[in-house]
């Protein structure tokens, strides 16, 4: 068993290719890139498809290092052999080190609001992505002709590109906290 920290982060690692999404929001994903790509904008995907390892590691330690979990109450997954309870030399259990651990872990994930053991990105449903461009962006919408976005911010936060997302069947995320998050259905 290997006490929690930093070191967990390497380990199952998310996707970031928009092919291993799945089903029709792949294929959406994948043409509303296309759209972007040929208006000229710039995207960067950090992450689609996370596996559940991943998941339960990244939920754990955000709950530990808020003081949310008690280390030594997070459920078991059989697959991993991770010790949440760090101890001091008598061997008492150490809340503090093992919040600092969690904290760290948080921090090396790069974690922005609490990570859900099932989610859109364990279902291969999402895709956190940056986008941005220069001057005005003249995309196309699903089976439309291209109209120019001039409007701020020229980020993926702008009103008017959700609304392009979202006719590919690319919806932002409805929730704060999360700036890069699309889904299929904005969760």
């Amino acid at each position: 068993m290997a006490l929690s920290g930093p070191e967990w982060v390497d380990r199952y690692p998310t996707s970031s290719d928009p092919n291993d999404c799945v089903g029709e929001f792949r294929d959406n994903l994948i043409q509303f890139i296309k759209a972007l790509h040929a208006a000229k904008a710039t995207v960067k995907i950090s992450a689609t498809l996370r596996p559940p390892q991943r998941a339960y590691l990244m939920h754990h330690a955000y709950k530990i290092a808020h003081n949310v979990e008690d280390p030594g109450n997070v459920p078991k997954m059989a697959v991993i052999n991770i010790d949440w309870v760090h101890r001091d030399e008598a061997g008492e259990p150490d809340l503090p080190k093992s919040r600092s651990a969690a904290s760290q872990m948080v921090t090396a994930y790069g974690i922005v609001a609490q990570p859900a053991l099932v989610s859109r990105h364990t279902q291969g449903r999402a895709v956190d992505m940056d986008i941005s461009w220069n001057g005005t962006l003249t995309i196309a919408p699903r089976n439309g002709a291209p109209r120019p976005i001039a409007s701020m911010p020229r980020t993926g936060e702008n009103k008017e590109l959700h609304a392009i997302g979202a006719s590919y069947g690319v919806i932002k995320a409805v929730f704060a906290g999360d700036p890069p998050h699309w889904s299929d259905d904005g969760h």
